[in-house]
């Protein structure tokens, strides 16, 4: 590289750094915000209870099913357990008509669901389906079914709902490109459910599911060895984790009902609105540009500087700048890099470098994961994705600098939220030897390389955790919480509901006792029972 190209290129590098002392202010303050978020509503972090109180350790068995609805397709499962942290998974995928994401009632759309549903129980259940169908007809009972011939399942619905309940939640507002007005404010369980029981279907919608928190269950099912995981989290497109906290630190009030026996409840944290106030989050020229332009500004600040939708954007401004400095010559000019010929970089017209999202993330991992002399990986990269024609090495080696210094801080910043659920539960305190257990899901932890090693490399700098705090955190690659994850929740719900009608039935039992006791006279005495 040429002085000026080197020097400018270490100027905007620098901006990214996020120093040690950056990591522990950052985790002290995203611990004040998850606990100013378990006391009250309208915080940053806004901690919404999720009413599941106990996650999976690898030993249940059963059969449950998950249904999706994340944006344009519609995903049935159906998900049987092994009981050796193994499962089976049977799926099919349908594309939401058009129509019916803007129809008229919730009728047409959730009807829709339920007949998909219907299609894919006769398709891949039929002995099941069929045997409750004669049973439904021979049964002198109104309703027909026992309730161990009941599918349970887990309704994973990505969209912004109220909760007030397992499998209760009213829809705030529909999102990517979705427009039902006739849904808002409607509880979207039993809007399924209704269409799911004209139909007649042997299925209870028994749990409403993020994602993230399915992320969770599906890693726990699945982790090797004894250690129930502590989060899930998703590194993707977006980012958010959920985890296990203790109730007692659950100030605010919770409404309807839930398990308080296990003293636990899993807590979806929205942590991609972590400091939207800047408290401490980094603010380069480029996230305050990438936030002006976006379409919800001063809104998911942390999540702009971590998840895979932003990173690109962010690279891209940073590139461009470094473009239109007069006093560097990058992607521009003649060049000896190709075979020993002399040949001009050139940047079309229509390049996405000056468009923006015009820079997709995937290169970032391209860029990390070329380690030879040549960059030709990445130098073919830049000139089929961005349509930068005869990279030189100098060139590239600049990208490739620029767009690891934002994936290296993106790690970093991922370990402040991690580390500081981590110190929140105590659990490196409370054993000497044992693992803690966490579940990722997403393009960055599975694709980017690295990714997962900065992330233990920013663990060892953090006061609570330390080298060997960080040797004990374990991070495994947790998939399909929408689908298997939703099924794991379909279960806990369905240990919850058991559990309520044992103790019911225990109270029943207790007041008829004390009511016999009540009735029976006392010696020359006599009483009626009623």
């Amino acid at each position: 590289m040429s002085n000026s190209l080197v020097e400018e290129t270490k100027r905007i590098v620098a901006q990214f750094d996020y120093t040690d002392d950056d990591l522990n202010k950052g985790v002290l303050e995203f611990l004040r915000q998850m606990n100013e978020g378990l006391q009250k509503d309208g915080t940053s972090l806004s901690q919404i209870p999720t009413y599941v109180t106990g996650v999976p350790n690898g030993t249940e068995k059963g059969l449950y099913m998950a249904v999706d609805l994340g944006g344009t397709n519609f995903r049935v499962c159906s998900v049987h357990l092994n009981g050796d942290t193994t499962f089976n998974l049977t799926y099919s995928k349908v594309a939401i008509p058009k129509e019916l994401m803007v129809a008229k009632t919730s009728k047409e759309l959730f009807g829709f669901l339920a007949k998909q549903i219907e299609l894919f129980l006769k398709t891949h259940h039929e002995e099941h389906f069929e045997a409750y169908v004669r049973r439904r007809r021979n049964s002198k009972v109104a309703e027909g079914y026992e309730d161990e011939n009941i599918f349970r399942l887990g309704f994973t619905f990505s969209f912004p709902v109220q909760q007030f309940g397992i499998n209760k939640g009213s829809l705030i507002r529909w999102t990517k490109g979705f427009d039902i007005p006739d849904t808002i404010g409607k509880d979207v369980c039993a809007l399924l459910q209704d269409e799911i029981d004209l139909l007649h279907l042997p299925v209870k919608v028994a749990a409403l599911v993020n994602d993230t928190v399915g992320t969770l269950m599906a890693r726990s099912y699945t982790a090797p060895g004894k250690t129930a995981t502590l989060i899930g989290a998703i590194f993707g497109t977006g980012t958010n984790g959920a985890y296990v906290e203790r109730i007692s630190n659950l100030q605010k009030t919770v409404d309807g009902q839930y398990d308080k026996s296990t003293g636990e409840m899993v807590i979806n944290t929205e942590w991609g609105s972590f400091d939207n106030q800047l408290n401490v989050l980094p603010n380069t020229p480029y996230d305050a540009k990438l936030d002006k332009d976006s379409v919800n500004p001063g809104i998911q600040i942390f999540e702009k500087r971590v998840s895979g939708m932003f990173l690109g954007e962010i690279v891209r401004l940073a590139v461009v700048d470094l473009y239109e400095n007069p006093n560097v010559s990058l992607f521009k000019g003649v060049n000896s890099s190709t075979h020993g010929k002399k040949s001009t970089t050139r940047v079309g017209d229509d390049s996405g470098l000056f468009k923006q999202w015009g820079l997709d993330s995937s290169l970032m991992s391209i860029a990390a994961a070329d380690s030879t002399p040549e960059l030709s990986g990445l130098r073919q990269e830049l000139d089929s994705q961005l349509n930068i024609h005869s990279t030189s090495v100098e060139d590239a080696r600049a990208f490739k600098e620029i767009a690891y210094a934002v994936g290296r801080r993106a790690a970093r910043l991922s370990a402040v939220a991690l580390a500081g659920i981590v110190i929140q539960s105590g659990r490196l305190k409370e054993t000497k030897d044992e693992l803690v257990d966490i579940g990722a899901d997403g393009s960055l932890v599975e694709h980017y390389p690295f990714f997962r090693d900065m992330i233990h490399e920013a663990f060892k700098s953090i006061k609570d955790i330390g080298a060997e705090g960080a040797e004990r955190i374990r991070i495994g690659i947790a998939r399909d919480g929408s689908g298997v994850g939703a099924a794991l929740i379909a279960l806990v719900a369905a240990g919850m509901e058991k559990k309520e009608i044992e103790d019911e039935i225990a109270t029943l039992k207790i007041d008829a006792a004390q009511k016999l006791a009540d009735a029976i006279p006392s010696t020359g005495k006599s009483a009626a029972l009623t």
